[in-house]
């Protein structure tokens, strides 16, 4: 089903979240339920609690989010937890530290029904503010979606983007099996090997609330290197 107006057309908002307590209130009242509700869909906002320590998920709850506890700790796992946990036949995704513009989803939905596109990803570069992203991790950054261009031919600007738009239905398509590297590894299987109709689009990323989880050399290379043992061996 398609995001056209008809009522029971509808919107999962998976967010992950691991102690998340300063920004996950924030990011939450970003996405415009009213105008998403005035375009026809139901929406579901479903956050996956990872394990907080804190009282993310309490937040989240007076919110008006759906809480997933899923305890298995890690990127990739909250995410295939969230993906099975959502009812909408179209899926967005978002971290929950208010760096993705979330106030986006109809325009992006709108075009995945408009264009009849399967799979939308976002590019962070374009519109970032300044100082929302450290140097090395742009340098990270490009050095895998280059990586990402010469291993599978997709010119995808920003590879490790975390904000997805794309019709459910595809994930039965896709092989997901990493943790980490889940990001590129969901653009690879649905732009390349389930030949999914894609789309980049820009977005304004901005200066993350809370401390920063994720990030370093370390990560860099586990993805660096995922990248080619799924070449080599999907």
């Amino acid at each position: 089903m398609t995001g056209n107006g008809l009522k029971n057309s509808s919107i999962s908002i998976v967010i992950p979240a691991l102690n998340e307590s300063e920004g996950i209130e924030r990011t939450i009242q970003t996405i415009p339920l009213s105008m998403l509700k005035s375009m026809g869909y139901n929406v579901q906002i479903l956050i996956v609690d990872n394990g907080s320590t804190d009282n993310t998920a309490d937040i989240a709850r007076r919110a008006g989010a759906e809480v997933l506890y899923e305890p298995k700790r890690g990127y990739g796992h909250a995410y295939k937890a969230g993906f099975a946990g959502a009812s909408g036949d179209i899926i967005v995704t978002s971290d929950a530290d208010a760096t993705y513009p979330l106030e986006d989803i109809p325009r992006l939905v709108k075009m995945i029904d408009e264009q009849k596109i399967d799979f939308i990803t976002t590019n962070r570069f374009k519109k970032m503010r300044k100082g929302a992203m450290s140097f090395r991790n742009k340098v990270g950054n490009a050095v895998l979606s280059a990586t990402m261009t010469i291993l599978f031919g997709l010119r995808i600007k920003d590879s490790q983007s975390g904000m997805w738009v794309f019709r459910r239905d595809i994930l039965k398509n896709l092989k997901l099996t990493s943790n980490t590297p889940l990001s590129q590894e969901l653009k690879i299987e649905a732009c390349h090997f389930a030949g999914c109709s894609w789309k980049e689009v820009p977005i304004e990323y901005r200066h993350r609330t809370g401390k920063v989880k994720l990030g370093g050399w370390k990560v860099g290379f586990e993805n660096l290197f995922h990248m080619y043992q799924k070449r080599l061996a999907r």
